[in-house]
């Protein structure tokens, strides 16, 4: 490694997880040529790592912000692509950091082009918990999840952050701008041994949540994504209290399991068809077809009545979504509400994006296990347009948290911005 070259990130190598970093190398020879890594591993010892090639200027800078790759993992000027475009080294691995309490650490090292040899290396440690943010792990009652706190004396907007497995990380960096999140997974058990799913643990969630001093505004919201989205609209039609909810690539009906609320079935499930799975060359399957229709007659029983909801909606598609036909579902839910009078919603379509969107600048999943089926799933998407989708989300996530958990103006001034 050269003593001479440096690989700064700036404005600081250590950083939120939603943020980004300037990835700068200098000293370098006038219009030498590097390739750029990144690497990482994640909570289960998954590798993921990227690449791609510079040719640095006159001055022998190479700036990802204004420099673009020409060839590797993307090409053109991408600040952050080293990062999004991260990639498991073994086939159908998702990106796994579900705890707070450690960042995110990724490697990042510029390589001499002819030799391979390293020229300069830099640590990013990229953080979920920022300082002040309290984090209460809950277990009581129903209730099996994690509660973060934003610092200072409130009120702040409340929100269930509604899993498909454990994962704190979109709570935690909620918690970082301002809101009060409350995360629980869909399941009390493993998802293939699950039977049924009761609506009453996440109303008691709910309700934990607006016995807590530090809560403000008029509700509670919901932010939810695939399976987890269906049962946050039958939240927002069941009970009162839910006042905003974030469906991300869902379906307009029940899924997969009967659903029980006060002891008493509510909907039925529409079924998984395995004879419409699409078998790819990777082994992994799109599944996006193979749900039977909701709106057939005999399914009726499992269409959930968003139009009795109270909530505002903010609808979510990946037009490339290759797990669920969310698209679709989605137009039935907008037109279904406005049958019924209803414009209590705003939708958002990502061209290219695939069904998984996690917060910006996370390592890219094309395919990974399905948490119900037993098979690899496809999920879609194109790694640059899902990126961009994942950055807009990210904000638009919050602006409409913000405009319908609304405290007082005095309480607005305690959310930070």
């Amino acid at each position: 490694m050269s003593s001479q070259i440096r690989l700064r990130l700036l404005p600081r190598a250590r950083c939120f997880f939603d943020e980004p970093v300037q990835m700068k190398v200098t000293r370098l020879r006038s219009r030498q040529v590097v390739t750029m890594r990144a690497r990482s591993t994640d909570e289960r010892g998954v590798v993921f790592s990227s690449s791609a090639t510079y040719r640095a200027d006159d001055r022998g800078e190479v700036d990802l912000y204004k420099h673009p790759s020409l060839g590797g993992s993307y090409v053109g000027v991408e600040p952050m692509g080293l990062l999004w475009s991260l990639r498991a080294e073994a086939l159908h691995q998702y990106f796994e950091k579900g705890e707070s309490l450690k960042p995110h650490v990724v490697i990042i090292s510029a390589h001499d082009d002819e030799e391979g040899r390293v020229l300069a290396e830099a640590t990013n440690e990229r953080l979920l918990l920022g300082g002040g943010v309290t984090r209460l792990p809950v277990n009581e009652g129903n209730i099996n999840g994690v509660l973060f706190t934003p610092p200072g004396a409130g009120p702040f907007p409340a929100v269930l952050d509604l899993s498909n497995s454990p994962s704190e990380r979109k709570a935690a960096l909620l918690a970082n701008k301002g809101f009060m999140v409350l995360t629980l997974c869909i399941y009390d058990v493993k998802p293939r041994n699950t039977k049924e799913i009761h609506l009453d643990r996440f109303r008691d969630g709910i309700d934990f949540l607006q016995q807590q001093p530090k809560m403000g505004g008029n509700g509670v919201g919901v932010l939810s994504l695939s399976k987890a989205a269906d049962l946050s609209l039958s939240l927002s039609a069941f009970v009162p209290a839910v006042k905003a909810c974030v469906w991300i690539n869902g379906c307009n009906a029940n899924t997969s399991f009967p659903l029980y609320y006060n002891k008493h079935k509510i909907l039925s499930p529409i079924l998984f068809d395995h004879s419409k799975v699409i078998l790819t060359e990777s082994g992994a399957f799109i599944n996006k077809y193979a749900f039977t229709n909701p709106l057939a007659e005999e399914n009726k029983g499992s269409l959930i009545p968003i139009e009795q909801a109270k909530a505002q909606f903010l609808f979510v598609v990946s037009e490339d979504d290759m797990c669920l036909n969310s698209k679709a579902y989605m137009d039935e839910m907008v037109g279904r509400l406005k049958r019924h009078g209803k414009d209590n919603f705003e939708t958002v379509c990502y061209p290219g994006a695939g069904h998984v969107l996690n917060p910006p600048f996370s390592p890219f999943c094309p395919s990974a296990p399905h948490g119900i089926r037993s098979n690899y799933a496809v999920w879609g998407g194109e790694p640059r347009a899902h990126a961009v989708a994942e950055l807009h989300l990210w904000k638009k996530i919050q602006e409409f948290f913000r405009a319908h958990l609304s405290c007082d103006d005095a309480d607005k001034s305690q959310v930070n911005k």
